[in-house]
């Protein structure tokens, strides 16, 4: 059994309770040296916006993170639903992530921005904080788009999933009204 020493708290179910939060789901890109370098992402939230800044956490046992932190600046891509290929991609090591995948140099540091990523934030590191087995990364926003069609890529439970909009209450209230209308059209 996998648990905290300092809480007594499983780490199994840890894991299992906060699957329950669904994330979306992120690429974190950078080119060094002409290389472009990635990794996958999911814990990624705003933090301000006077200074724009958002922030994101990566495991201690990154690989790439300590590639990209040498970078002078990075780009976060938010994944359309479209994209599990890439966040599945980008979350493994020891192959070619970049094969296949299609990007433009991004405007504020030529850093990759990922074709067909709903939004894309191009940032600088402004602090990394002690976060336990992560390191929770504060970045600066200096550049930001997003398209306006799409369907993010969302976590939950352990598995990819995608989001389906709720109608907006106008046209619920609109729905059943004329359901009603309707019912008392047939009992005249």
């Amino acid at each position: 059994m996998d648990v905290s020493l300092e809480t007594g708290i499983d780490a199994k179910l840890f894991r299992s309770v906060l699957g329950h939060f669904c994330s979306g789901i992120t690429v974190l890109t950078a080119c060094i040296d002409g290389k472009p370098v990635g990794m996958t992402c999911q814990s990624f939230f705003s933090v301000s916006v006077n200074p724009p800044m958002v922030a994101f956490c990566v495991g201690r046992g990154s690989s790439t993170f300590p590639v990209l932190r040498t970078a002078d600046g990075l780009v976060i891509n938010v994944l359309d639903a479209e994209q599990r290929h890439l966040s599945a991609g980008f979350a493994r090591s020891g192959t070619d992530k970049w094969q296949g995948v299609q990007w433009e140099p991004g405007e504020a540091g030529g850093h990759p921005v990922l074709n067909g990523a709903l939004a894309a934030l191009e940032c600088t590191i402004a602090a990394e904080v002690d976060a336990g087995d992560h390191i929770l990364v504060l970045v600066e926003v200096r550049r930001l788009s997003a398209r306006q069609e799409g369907t993010p890529l969302l976590y939950f439970r352990g598995e990819y999933h995608t989001a389906s909009p709720h109608k907006p209450m106008v046209e619920l209230a609109a729905a059943c009204f004329l359901d009603e209308l309707e019912e008392l059209q047939e009992n005249l």
